[in-house]
């Protein structure tokens, strides 16, 4: 007998949305013209290949009539992530390009276990070990998306902040920076470090990563304290794009950003700095 392959949550999301979306009598067109957007990302939607972020939920539930019942349903579906983050993680595994502005710290898909385990001790002064365990886990499988072929192009532009800053005492850093190398060194990234000669800058007020996909729309994300915003606005998106291109116009090359990266790794695994 067959087995069956269990549906995943997504799946699970999207199956329950195609019944609501039949059972009010529409078609996924006019679904989409409900929330303005296209009728692939219902199909996306609807197939379990993609979450809707939370703002697309309520709109879905708004089409439907379905009284908050898909935005909840959101908020408990992948509690590995905080709840602003969770929808920017699935759309991280349906990117096919991924550009990361950060000021001062390592983007979570690059980071090291140490690295990542500094950081999240640095969250709270009273942290329990099983939770910092837990959430450097998470991280770590979030980052799977980069092995193999298959894999989204990666740009990578880094505030020299983030070389400079020691995160977790000097080997961590050292290790840190040359997985990066090691990175850009095969291929799987571009690097590009944004020094402090360069002055005052487009990207100096935020992180951002930029997310494109092979048939729906780019997306841009920028992050704070405790709070994140998932931007699908084409007018907010074209404007963090062209924030992201002044920035890295200002940028290092990637080959001596590379010869930076090693230089900074090698003070660090003598001690200088």
């Amino acid at each position: 007998m067959e087995q069956r392959v269990p549906r995943s949550p997504r799946e699970k999301y999207g199956e329950e949305l195609k019944l609501r979306r039949i059972a009010a009598g529409m078609t996924q067109e006019a679904v989409a013209r409900e929330m303005m957007c296209s009728p692939t990302l219902i199909s996306h939607f609807e197939a379990g290949r993609r979450l809707p972020s939370p703002a697309d939920a309520k709109r879905i539930d708004q089409a439907l009539g379905t009284d908050g019942f898909f935005a909840r349903w959101l908020e408990d579906l992948d509690a590995k992530f905080a709840q602003f983050y969770s929808a920017v993680a699935e759309l991280e595994k349906q990117a096919v390009e991924i550009r990361h502005w950060a000021l001062t710290l390592v983007p979570g898909l690059l980071q090291t276990e140490p690295y990542a385990r500094a950081v999240f001790r640095s969250y709270d002064p009273n942290y329990r070990t099983d939770d910092v365990d837990r959430k450097v886990v998470n991280r770590m499988e979030r980052a799977r998306i980069l092995e193999g072929v298959s894999g989204p192009v990666l740009w990578t532009l880094l505030d020299e902040a983030v070389l400079r800053r020691h995160v977790g005492g000097a080997a961590t850093m050292a290790a840190q920076l040359n997985k990066i190398v090691g990175m850009a060194e095969t291929g799987r990234l571009r690097l590009h470090v944004l020094p402090f000669g360069a002055g005052e800058h487009a990207l100096m007020e935020s992180s951002l990563e930029l997310m494109s996909f092979e048939d729906a729309a780019p997306i841009a994300y920028v992050e704070g304290l405790n709070t994140g915003n998932l931007m699908d606005d084409p007018a907010l998106v074209s404007k963090s794009q062209a924030a992201y291109d002044l920035a890295l116009s200002d940028a290092l090359p990637h080959r001596e950003s590379l010869a930076l990266f090693r230089a900074v790794a090698e003070e660090y695994e003598h001690g200088q700095q």
